[in-house]
């Protein structure tokens, strides 16, 4: 009994998460594409957007904000949310262009990229936060969306597996800083490491917390040996 109600909690979840791109696919707005962001937040490393519109098949179990998942259950859903979405796209715009520009405007950078990717093209936009009025397609910016829309979910799912590998790479590179274990955020680890390494040429320097001072444009100072 027990099991039979843990299935049908999840089984509701997901028809919930549902809804929203259901309700557009019959007025005829569809396809539906999610679009959501990782790596915002970061001190390091690039912001990744993915842009995924769902396969029409049952949703998967387990997807949801991938925030609330563990790595390895990112990694599955990730494989298999490529492996039945129609389109499944992600994009990336790297620490020197979020500091000749700002975080947002990067952030929006990755998530036009990743859209004007999707073959099919989209008939309209669910993201989360962000408007996308320059993508030329009808939206809905939703804050939280990942926790509201299975379309966006499937996408933040993806974009952070992606700048999660992104990161990992990076880290044997520079494996000074910890990347592989918190992937740029600004954990105790990071600010320690910084403090004793200095920036490294994909920090971004136009965040106060990494350099006090604004860096000149285009200088990017040398990682301490």
């Amino acid at each position: 009994m027990g099991l039979i109600a843990v299935v049908g909690g999840e089984l509701y979840r997901l028809a919930l998460l549902r809804r929203l791109e259901e309700a557009l696919d019959r007025s005829g707005r569809g396809p539906v594409a999610g679009v959501d962001e990782a790596g915002r937040g970061c001190l390091a490393g690039p912001v990744v957007a993915a842009a995924v519109i769902p396969g029409d098949g049952p949703p998967l179990p387990g997807v949801d904000d991938s925030k609330r998942l563990e790595a390895g259950a990112r990694a599955e859903l990730a494989a298999r949310i490529r492996a039945t979405a129609r389109a499944c796209v992600f994009a990336a715009v790297p620490a020197s262009a979020i500091d000749s520009t700002d975080i947002l405007r990067a952030t929006r950078l990755a998530m036009l990229k990743a859209v004007a990717a999707l073959d099919p093209r989209p008939g309209f936009l669910i993201v989360d936060a962000v408007p996308l009025r320059e993508s030329g397609l009808r939206f809905l910016a939703l804050v939280k969306g990942d926790a509201l829309s299975y379309a966006v979910a499937c996408a933040s799912i993806v974009a952070k597996f992606e700048r999660d590998r992104m990161m990992i790479e990076l880290h044997q590179r520079y494996p000074h800083y910890g990347f592989d274990h918190h992937k740029g955020y600004a954990v105790p680890e990071h600010r320690t490491a910084l403090e004793r390494h200095g920036p490294s040429p994909e920090h971004r320097l136009s965040f106060a917390s990494v350099v006090p001072r604004v860096a000149p444009r285009g200088e990017r100072p040398e990682v301490a040996a």
